[in-house]
């Protein structure tokens, strides 16, 4: 198993129902830390947000940890419409310094 605690992961906010973006929330170094902020994040959200669809997931990421959420969203989204070229563009290369892999979605329902 890889050591994930040097590791940095974007906690994305994203609506299940319409797939709309909320963007990046924060950047986290370490597994750990990310999963305690995906929580934190989930469970302090307005009661009508997890029923209007929003959740939350993290992303394994090359971002610097602590970085500004706005500059973090423009970044990812750059990263999603690189990959969305063919890669006989000549964008292979600056994908392969983009990582991006999903590693955990919040699935907290809340009642009522």
């Amino acid at each position: 198993m890889t050591d994930k605690s040097e590791t940095s992961f974007a906690v994305v906010r994203f609506n299940e129902r319409t797939y709309q973006s909320g963007g990046v929330v924060a950047v986290i170094k370490g597994m750990e830390a990310a999963q305690r902020t995906l929580n934190d994040f989930d469970w302090c959200q307005s009661a009508e947000h997890p029923r209007e669809g929003w959740r939350y997931f993290l992303e394994e990421t090359n971002l610097q940890p602590g970085m500004d959420p706005e500059k973090a969203t423009t970044l990812r989204q750059v990263r999603l419409d690189l990959q969305e070229t063919e890669p006989s563009c000549g964008h292979d290369k600056a994908l392969r310094t983009l990582p991006m892999t999903i590693i955990s979605i919040s699935n907290r329902r809340r009642s009522g």
